[in-house]
């Protein structure tokens, strides 16, 4: 029997090489080159072959000579492109996918190259085309109808996305890669239920996908299911114990659960493994400050990096300030986070000024009032207006770290805020007609878009127990869409609505300085009646905001503040209960 020809060689390096056995094909690519060094078909599949086993520069040699043997190959064009892709040559690769399918207008596999490479550009419109006509001339293309529906969800056409990504799994239901993707696009639309689906069914088909099982965690989070996300993040976990993202999320699930040590051991643990990884850095100060304030600080600035506060960032040529003397420069004290925030921040000013500076303040436009009355020599400006000269800045919440805050010296002076003598005049002849001694302000809802407002807020009719104390009467303090509910307030609740009066918090201060007492939720307003010295009550979520600390009633922050705590998730019955009753002892005692 003679030796295989030349042909037949070949034919069994493919057959070797479409079936994974590289290590067996790749000398028989080289046996027919040492041969015939002019043979396209083995330099372009040894190529490929390279490519497969990451020698990509090598690959790109092989290919590019099969080409110049044989100028008119779609097929070597394409893979020369997906390798010049995966070195991060984009352009070039694009000029090689174009140049396939000019050389094959009906290629489906070119149109959908040429759709990676211009997604891998930023090219998403470019990209969503070429997707849209491979699946033109291939209908039944399941990779296609995939990476369209990818690149529209980056797009931020979820609706369309997720009907690419079905119409993939229909035609493929049993990739998981596929099931993945319809998860995460049916994630980002909100619909929680079909996606905890698709990521069941995707860890169904593999059960070693790690990601799946990380999404598949927050979903359950987000839904409420806290015990079957801690699980799942575990889970994940365990498959990729480097999965510093699923270290992170296990904590942030952990801290929702009340479990503050082991919630600061997976956040160090995501950090032990990417110690750039801002936002579990940032997590792990939130842990830190619900007690450890000397780390907690130092850590708490990675929220300039975290995906929540990178857009916020103010980028001044100026430096920031690190705390030590002024010497007469003048220092840009600003409001970065939320109404509440500001205020409980503001309490630095004093102290900064004693550093022997100028300062000047820009705060949120409806704070601007309140705040200048402050100190009626220190500019206070609105965001949006012009900023006077500056040498120095220091974001409001940085302050506490640069000033080198412990818990034992919190500025707790009250008040250092105060309505102004007019407001309180005009506001005490408003409630003058009231013939009750007990005046109660409510607030029961903060901002929609705060992170933890699920948790925070609650609807007017879980007060309703309140109705059943004699002897009060009550003020709404409600602002934005859930000041609707004051219209029909709870049975045998008497409740006055003045909001629409009430154009800044410096008209809120008047009113509050006329109650008897505030009862509210975590929002800006129990910041304000504290920092005016009023008696306020504060309601919080089992996990609340690290700045209220732990198991604690009072606050080192606001000495007249008494907080109430829900014991479980979400119990806000029991909380209302006991404000009831405190509001009955109170009466009681006159």
């Amino acid at each position: 029997m003679g030796l295989p020809s030349m042909q037949q060689t070949f034919e069994l390096a493919l057959q070797h090489h479409q079936a994974g056995r590289l290590t067996e094909a790749e000398p028989l690519y080289r046996q027919i080159l040492a041969q015939q060094p002019g043979h396209a078909g083995a330099l372009h599949f040894l190529g490929v072959l390279a490519h497969q086993v990451g020698q990509n520069e090598v690959a790109v040699d092989l290919i590019q000579r099969a080409i110049a043997l044989n100028p008119n190959w779609p097929q070597a064009y394409g893979n020369l492109g997906s390798v010049l892709q995966a070195m991060g040559k984009s352009d070039d690769a694009i000029a090689a996918f174009r140049q396939a399918i000019v050389l094959q207008p009906n290629y489906p596999m070119g149109y959908y190259n040429l759709g990676n490479g211009l997604q891998a550009s930023g090219r998403l419109d470019e990209a969503i085309a070429a997707f849209r006509q491979a699946i033109a001339l291939q209908p039944s293309y399941p990779q296609a109808y995939d990476n369209l529906g990818t690149a529209l969800q980056v797009k931020g056409n979820l609706d369309e996305a997720i009907a690419a990504h079905r119409q993939a799994v229909a035609l493929n239901p049993n990739v998981a890669q596929f099931q993945y993707n319809l998860g995460t696009a049916l994630q980002d639309r909100g619909h929680s239920a079909q996606a905890l689906a698709a990521y069941r069914q995707t860890i169904a088909l593999k059960p070693d996908f790690a990601q799946a099982c990380n999404n598949l965690g927050t979903t359950l989070r987000a839904t409420g299911q806290p015990d079957q996300a801690l699980a799942a993040y575990r889970r994940a976990i365990a498959i990729k114990p480097d999965y510093f993202e699923a270290h992170n999320n296990l904590g942030v699930a952990l801290q929702a659960a009340g479990q503050r040590d082991q919630a600061i051991a997976a956040f160090r643990q995501a950090s032990a493994i990417k110690p750039d990884f801002a936002e579990a850095r940032y997590n792990l100060s939130l842990g830190l400050l619900r007690g450890d304030y000397a780390q907690g600080w130092q850590e708490y600035e990675y929220r300039w990096q975290s995906k929540e506060y990178h857009s916020a960032r103010r980028h001044f040529a100026q430096p920031q300030w690190d705390g030590g003397p002024l010497d007469g420069r003048t220092i840009l004290l600003h409001a970065e986070q939320g109404l509440g925030d500001t205020i409980q921040f503001i309490r630095y000013l004093p102290l900064v000024v004693a550093r022997g500076g100028k300062v000047i303040v820009e705060c949120q436009p409806e704070l601007r009032r309140l705040i200048q009355a402050m100190d009626a020599h220190i500019p206070v400006v609105a965001k949006g207006q012009a900023l006077p000269d500056f040498d120095l800045h220091c974001p409001l919440m940085s302050l506490p770290k640069a000033m080198k805050t412990m818990l034992a010296s919190i500025p707790h002076d009250v008040p250092y805020l105060s309505a102004d003598p007019t407001e309180v005049a005009k506001w005490r002849d408003r409630l003058a007609e009231q013939s009750s001694s007990n005046k109660v302000g409510l607030g029961w809802a903060g901002n929609r878009a705060h992170n933890n407002d699920r948790n925070r807020s609650m609807k007017l009719a879980k007060l309703a127990a309140l109705a059943q104390v004699s002897g009060v009467q009550f003020y709404s303090l409600q602002k934005g869409d859930a000041a609707t509910e004051a219209k029909s307030p709870p049975p045998g609740m008497e409740l006055i609505d003045l909001t629409k009066e009430l154009k800044d918090f410096a008209d809120t201060a008047g009113l509050i300085a006329n109650l008897d007492l505030v009862i509210a939720v975590d929002t800006a307003v129990v910041h304000l009646a504290g920092a005016m010295g009023k008696r306020v009550w504060t309601l919080l979520p089992f996990t609340p905001d690290w700045r209220w600390l732990l198991e604690r009633e009072d606050s080192p922050w606001y000495p007249t503040m008494r907080l109430f705590r829900q014991p479980s998730i979400g119990d806000w019955d029991s909380v209302i209960g006991r404000v009831a009753k405190a509001v009955a002892d109170q009466v009681q005692r006159g």
